[in-house]
């Protein structure tokens, strides 16, 4: 075949952004909405069941979770992520983007209502089943993540690919503060009606039977937005790029995007497009590992180093909060309070840090490239990090704490401006079509391999180092402070491994994944 790229391709390369954009991003981002929606709001859940479920009476501290049951909780949702987008991902490039889209979102949606449904009432059941549902919502996630980067960066446009891919990956922030905001709207009403008095002068009645429903409630109403999206999913027609390059039917091709894009799209003529393709490497060829080994090598490890510094952080706030006195101590609060004041607390740092960093990204990330903006994001996580680190008792002061939580804002800021977004896109653009959902499903499983390690290994690092000080049930851990230390190291790694990562600004996806030379070739 010439040189030229295939006349669809092309027409999709240059058109202008159109309303189909946009129905694309919201359509795609909606598994993004529920997954940042379910994270947040797993953290509030968690302190709510433990009051509920792990009571122990004459203890001067409201129940809490078990460390074990504490770290299934979150982990399944990991695993069955993890496992999501390495299965979804491989499926994606074997059966068609479309096909599989629909799949991922309906598992998400079942999962999400049957994880408020506990079968039982005693604390082991209750448990035993949420896990099982949240691994099935992980699962469906995890799927999301390659389909939903692929179809958008096979949709969109050269010039703005990178917004476009980034503003998928930003509804999350959307998916964080409608998590905050419905807990808080929530809990108030609960609130208002069943009051109840603090734990410390009621350890029993603090907690009234109905908040039982709040965090099913909570858990349920996550599965509404991706129920909408469902038809639309079913709607989009095959990407572009799987019908013509991967499925070598650009006839089918053209006249999709024909009616996507309202242009008249001229079909190749057939018999070029029927040539036996002599140079279709697999994965693990030697022609892969000689073309994309070090790209592979580059978009997982980044993407597992930023998930180590962004997970063990998130999933702490609630504890940073409690340690810098913005939240009062659980005896002082009743459950349906402490719920309140905790998902007031996160939905303000969501506002100030964590969601215009997202959009800093959409809007520069074309302007400025990916490299650039993962290079500074990491280099800016590392010096925030170590500013709360090396002076972390001047930190723990009262008079202190607005700067800690400046700063401590701040570095979210620029994880999302920054690698947590570039990590999200970059795999969706540099493999060729017949792999690049299942490269991006390995790359954002690494990623998920570096939450568990954040989310775990922080949970008994950050312990305090004298034992007697520790959480209930923990060993002593190194202390926040050395853990943040080690954080910062982290961050300067994934700052070394960027540079293995290819600039994809302003370049068509085949010019990046070198599938036009292939053409000429066979």
């Amino acid at each position: 075949m010439a040189k030229e790229q295939i006349q669809v391709l092309n027409a999709l390369d240059v058109a202008k952004t159109q309303w189909y954009h946009f129905t694309a991003i919201i359509i795609a981002g909606m598994g993004f909405f529920t997954d940042a929606y379910d994270l947040f709001c797993i953290s509030l859940v968690t302190k709510l069941l433990g009051r509920i479920y792990y009571h122990v009476d004459g203890a001067e501290k409201p129940g809490t979770l078990p460390p074990n049951v504490s770290a299934a909780v979150n982990g399944v949702a990991f695993i069955g992520t993890l496992s999501g987008q390495l299965f979804f991902g491989w499926l994606g490039d074997k059966m068609g983007r479309k096909k599989v889209y629909g799949m991922t979102l309906m598992l998400m949606v079942v999962a999400s209502i049957a994880s408020g449904l506990s079968f039982g009432h005693d604390p082991k059941t209750v448990m035993t089943t949420l896990c099982f549902f949240r691994f099935w919502l992980g699962f469906g996630i995890g799927g999301d993540y390659p389909l939903s980067a692929t179809i958008m960066s096979e949709y969109s446009n050269k010039k703005t690919r990178g917004a476009f891919i980034a503003a998928v990956f930003a509804m999350q922030g959307f998916g964080i503060l409608a998590g905050g905001i419905f807990a808080i709207i929530i809990a108030s009403a609960f609130k208002a009606k069943f009051d109840a008095p603090a734990y410390e002068v009621d350890p029993l009645g603090s907690t009234v039977p109905q908040a039982d429903y709040v965090w099913r409630i909570i858990l349920m109403v996550g599965a509404i937005p991706a129920a909408m999206t469902y038809y639309s999913r079913t709607k989009m027609p095959e990407t572009a790029r799987y019908t013509a390059l991967v499925a070598k039917n650009t006839e089918k091709a053209a006249a999709d995007m024909s009616k996507v894009l309202h242009v008249e799209i001229q079909a190749e003529p057939k018999k070029e497009v029927t040539q036996q393709q002599s140079n279709s490497f697999g994965l693990f060829s030697k022609e892969f590992l000689r073309r994309h080994g070090l790209h592979l090598l580059g978009t997982t490890s980044t993407w597992f180093l930023l998930d180590i510094a962004f997970y063990s952080q998130n999933l702490f706030q609630k504890d940073i909060f409690s340690a810098i006195g913005w939240i009062p101590s659980a005896k002082t609060m009743n459950a349906l309070e402490e719920v309140y004041r905790i998902a007031r607390a996160q939905t303000l740092i969501a506002l100030c840090s964590t969601v215009p960093g997202y959009w800093f990204t959409v809007a520069f990330i074309d302007r400025i490239g990916r490299f650039a903006i993962q290079l500074m994001g990491f280099f800016f996580m590392t010096v925030f990090m170590f500013a709360l680190a090396i002076p972390y008792e001047h930190w723990t002061h009262k008079e202190n704490r607005i700067g800690f939580v400046v700063m401590y804002s701040l570095t979210f800021f620029f994880a999302n401006f920054g690698p947590n977004a570039t990590t999200f896109v970059v795999p969706a653009e540099i493999f060729p079509a017949r792999l690049r959902s299942t490269c991006h499903g390995i790359s954002s499983a690494c990623g998920k391999l570096g939450a568990m390690v954040g989310a775990f290994g922080f949970l008994y690092l950050a312990q305090n180092q004298d034992k007697s000080k520790a959480d209930a049930g923990y060993p002593a851990g190194i202390g926040v402070k050395n853990s943040l230390l080690l954080l910062g190291v982290v961050n300067i790694l994934g700052f070394l491994f960027t540079f293995l990562v290819p600039e994809a600004k302003g370049k068509s996806l085949e010019e990046m994944s070198g599938e036009q030379e292939e053409e000429v070739e066979s």
